[in-house]
């Protein structure tokens, strides 16, 4: 099927649908039971720029750059960019170790429960395999299709398949290459390095001050079909259950495209009688159409709909680079049960290296995570928010890119969910006391009676005294603990 015919496709879909291409028929869209259910995934950054392990998952376009130092770096290790560019890595991105189905394997152990690889990066190059695009790794590199055997190993173990498409910012991605003599200027590989739109507003420096104006420029509408294609394209070859974009689709000429994409896809996910979303930044799409993300980041308070932290255990790359730096398990696990009391879910990302391989520092963490989960999961799947998301005086900052460093919990910092008729509160750094917190005290005027409390991680029923003032939660040696623990409070 070629461009045009895929276009009238769209069209076609949408016009025997229920769902219409404005935004008054996409907000009866509902957020899907079995996301709100499972509350944790693993988001995974994969592809040509974890063979030069270099800077960041941003290398393509910071090897065409001078003034970043991933442009030195390239001509000192590879030769100038003009004889060895990036699209010179494909052959040396050779995934010889990559096993779907032992990623999985590792990802069940952690906790998680839906799986979303980066399909397409910036960089342009596809991770499926793809009529609209040569380069991709079926054809190139690997030479195998890496979306598809994790999908299949994830239908193998279930864990829902999602997909992640960051394809809208190939468009300018590259631009730098412009600036120079490089092989982003030759012509025989325009189908790769893309537009490679060049205009000082995109320049390094201001390119996230426009990027981030909803008015600033746009895609050609030439690039926009294109891009609404191949999405589309993705949706029905690989049916995910969750389509995550990156943030440049809040671009007002992505509007009426937009609307088409989310019509398509439900409507698409309303014929296979699967339930479906959207994660979205910034205000690309109205709150009741699809899931908003904070990247690298949270909310401060309980949030009136379900939204969604995606975070990486990698602190300076969300691909594989030689020197990261890695967060514990003791900020991940915090942070999990943090977003989750304010009605949020959890998209932790891993870096795999060029050969397939998880890293060791990144596989400690999930296994600890995941040996948590196994005992306090409760807690967490299948929960809701309590009428407080906490008490104590730590909280998230407001805002993107605010999550590197680890919260300096203590022992009065307790985070809360709720179900089937019990509190569940966390202690986020247990001190191996008796554990006291304040919003249960009786002269709260709380309209319930605390029948029994517990300790998730044993099911030991423990002691406690619910004064005026506060409920006291009697210390046994089972309070000594590295990472949180929970209390299954039951009440009438």
């Amino acid at each position: 099927m070629n461009k045009q015919q895929y276009l009238e496709q769209i069209d076609e879909v949408i016009k025997n649908g229920k769902y219409k291409d404005n935004w008054q028929s996409l907000s009866n869209h509902k957020t899907p039971e079995w996301y709100y259910r499972d509350k944790f995934g693993i988001f995974i950054h994969w592809g040509i720029y974890s063979v030069p392990a270099y800077g960041n998952e941003w290398y393509s376009r910071a090897m065409y750059d001078k003034s970043c130092g991933e442009f030195e770096h390239h001509r000192k290790t590879y030769g100038d960019q003009k004889t060895f560019g990036y699209k010179d890595f494909i052959p040396m991105f050779k995934a010889e170790k990559f096993n779907a189905d032992r990623w999985i394997e590792l990802f069940k152990k952690s906790g998680a429960k839906f799986v979303m690889p980066v399909c397409e990066h910036h960089d342009g190059f596809a991770m499926y395999e793809t009529e609209f695009n040569r380069w991709n790794a079926k054809e190139m590199g690997p030479k195998r299709d890496v979306a598809g055997e994790i999908k299949s190993a994830c239908e193998r173990n279930g864990l829902t398949f999602c997909a992640s498409s960051h394809r809208a910012e190939h468009y300018f991605f590259m631009n730098m290459g412009r600036t120079f003599d490089s092989d982003v200027n030759n012509e025989n590989y325009r189908d790769f390095y893309g537009p490679a739109y060049h205009c000082p507003e995109w320049n390094e420096g201001v390119l996230h001050a426009t990027t981030a104006d909803t008015y600033s420029l746009a895609p050609d509408t030439d690039w926009l079909e294109d891009w609404l294609v191949r999405t589309c394209e993705l949706i029905d070859k690989y049916q995910p259950k969750i389509l995550y974009f990156d943030w440049w689709i809040h671009n007002h000429g992505f509007k009426p495209y937009l609307k088409k994409l989310c019509a398509y896809y439900y409507n698409r996910a309303d014929e296979w009688g699967s339930e479906v979303t959207i994660n979205y930044k910034h205000e690309a799409f109205p709150p009741t159409v699809a899931t908003y993300d904070v990247e690298r980041g949270a909310l401060t308070g309980i949030s009136p709909v379900p939204w969604q932290t995606d975070t990486a255990i990698g602190k300076k790359s969300w691909g594989y680079i030689t020197d990261n730096d890695f967060k514990g398990a003791y900020q991940i696990i915090t942070d999990l049960i943090d977003i989750v009391s304010k009605n949020g879910m959890l998209l932790l990302n891993i870096g795999p290296k060029a050969d397939g391989t998880i890293t060791e520092e990144e596989t400690a963490v999930l296994l600890e995570t995941g040996k948590w989960l196994n005992k306090n999961g409760e807690g967490i799947y299948g929960t809701t928010f309590w009428k407080t998301f906490g008490e104590g005086e730590v909280n998230a900052e407001e805002g993107y890119f605010k999550d590197y460093n680890e919260k300096p919990f203590t022992e009065k910092d307790f985070r809360f969910t709720y179900k089937n008729g019990c509190i569940y509160a966390f202690q986020m750094r247990p001190n191996g006391k008796n554990a006291e917190i304040n919003i249960l005290a009786k002269k709260n005027r709380h309209d319930f009676i605390v029948n029994s409390v517990s300790l998730l991680s044993t099911g030991e029923r423990l002691e406690f005294e619910r004064n005026s003032d506060k409920l006291i939660i009697k210390a046994n040696g089972n309070f000594n603990s590295e990472y949180p623990i929970c209390f299954k409070i039951e009440i009438d």
